[in-house]
This record gives C-alpha cells, structure tokens and sequence, in this order.
C-alpha cells in the first residue's frame, strides 16, 4: 500500500495515491504515492523509462491512471481532460517542444491566455468594449512574462526561426502565462550548454520565490509559484535546486527525501546515481 495521504491543511497540495497505469501489460507506473506541497521545489528523477514523463502526464490530464487517486487541492482530478487541469492552475513545459512553430513569441504566451477569456465570439469578432479591454489585460501579463524572462528582442519573431534553447525558454512563459498554482517542468535544460542551463535555472529559483514589486500587476511574477515539480538529468541541478527529490526506476518509487538523503541513499546509487555520487 501507498503512503497515506496528507491534508491540504498540511501544506499538501497535490496528493498521488497509489498510482498504477498501464501501456498493453507494460506498467509505466506501479502503485507510486506522492505528495506534492506548497513552497517547494520537488524534484522526480530515475533512469530513462522510469515513469517520470507518464506521472507528470496524469497529473495534468493526458493520461488516465488505470488504479489510484490525484487529489488537487482535495478534489479528485484523476480523470480531468489538459484543457480543465489548465484553468485549475496546473500548467507545464514538455520534454519536447510543443510550441506552434508558425506564431511568434508573443503569439505562442498569447495563446495560452485563452483558457481565461470570457468574451463570446462575437464580441471578441467586434473587438469592442469589453473584448478590447479584457485583451489589452492579457497581453500585460504576457508582457511581464517576456520581460522577466528576458525574450523581449524576439518577441516578434517567429517560434521556428529560433534556437534550442530560446524555443524552452518561450514555453516556459507560455506555462507562465498560465498563471499556475503548480508548475509541471518536464526536463527544461534538455539539450542546453552550461550557460543556458544557469539561465533557467535561475529563472525557475525567481520563480519560485517571486519579484514583488517588480511586476505589481502580474501575480504569477509578483507572487511566484509556490509549487514547483522538476523533472531533470542533470544531477547538480537537482541538489542544487530541489528541496525534496522522489526517485522513481521501473515505474516504482523507490526512494523519497532530501537530497542529502537522496545522494547517500545506497538503493538509488544502484540504480541510478552511480558510485561517484558518493563522493
């Protein structure tokens, strides 16, 4: 049996419970419990294969557990469609780039606003009144996500013209924008040289902690995200980020706590961080 579930009380704001899916008799999960909490950074890690991806997809609805519960905020979520996860504040950036290649930067932030536009489609056709006034507050936020993450000189470019590691670092505003309460980042420093990796990784420390005043009208800036859940590689990132890691090899939890315990902990040696780690 899985670990018990924590109230919301507790700081508890998403709980896993006894997670198990399926692909034709393959388990990508087996009975994995997880509580995700507020005001930290959660870090998953494991081997290729390991089921990291396939949790990250139930908890934002493209996936639907064969066995088990995702509680959000103590409601059951576990059979939500992405587009509903989205407007109850769970939002994530992709392994593989998922932008729309022909938009530019703005387009690709502005696209994600959509999940909060109340104008009906004639009024938004009509761009008048309140249509007009209701786009003009989105598009300050997408702003402030641009300036924050320092891609204003290709706001207006296309997504397709540009390189690698700008591309992850527009589909992290476009999570951003957004405006979660929980953000899901499936391996944002893939593929980047050292410098890139220095850049989002101090974005996703801003992030969490918040600029204040520096973006008074954008709460997602102002306030932070309080919630963080990591899916990376690149072990030095995880320690040096993660206030909690969860390490999955086969489908299985097999390990859970701080990194500290994480690094000296002999099973997760053995299957995935090596002898080294030890060092």
């Amino acid at each position: 049996m899985g670990q018990p579930i924590t109230s919301v009380a507790n700081g508890v704001k998403v709980s896993l419970r006894n997670l198990t899916l399926s692909f034709g008799g393959i388990n990508a999960l087996k009975d994995v419990s997880v509580d995700i909490r507020e005001n930290e950074i959660l870090a998953i890690i494991g081997p290729n294969g390991a089921g990291k991806t396939c949790l990250l997809n139930c908890l934002n609805g493209f996936y639907k557990p064969q066995k088990g519960e995702i509680l959000f905020e103590g409601k059951n979520i576990s059979r939500i469609r992405p587009d509903k996860a989205a407007k109850l504040g769970l939002a994530r950036t992709f392994q593989n780039i998922e932008l729309f290649s022909g938009l530019t930067t703005l387009e690709n932030a502005m696209a994600a606003r959509h999940v909060f536009m109340k104008q009906n489609l004639l009024t938004g056709a009509l761009y008048f009144g309140p249509a007009h006034n209701e786009e003009i507050r989105h598009r300050r936020v997408v702003e402030d996500i641009i300036d924050f993450l320092e891609i204003e000189p290709v706001r207006n470019k296309t997504v397709a013209s540009l390189p690698y590691g700008m591309r992850k670092r527009i589909e992290l505003a476009r999570a951003l924008a957004l405006e979660p309460k929980v953000l899901l980042l499936d391996e944002p420093m893939a593929g980047m040289n050292t410098e890139e990796k220095e850049d989002i990784a101090r974005f996703i420390v801003d992030i969490f902690e918040g600029q204040g005043e520096s973006y008074p009208d954008t709460p997602v800036l102002r306030d932070g995200v309080r919630t963080i859940v990591l899916i990376e590689h690149d072990m030095g990132v995880v320690m040096d980020l993660a206030d909690r890691i969860v390490v999955l090899d086969f489908g299985r939890k097999i390990a859970e706590g701080t990194p500290e315990e994480i690094k000296n902990n002999t099973q997760v040696i053995s299957a995935y961080l090596g002898e080294s780690s030890k060092r």
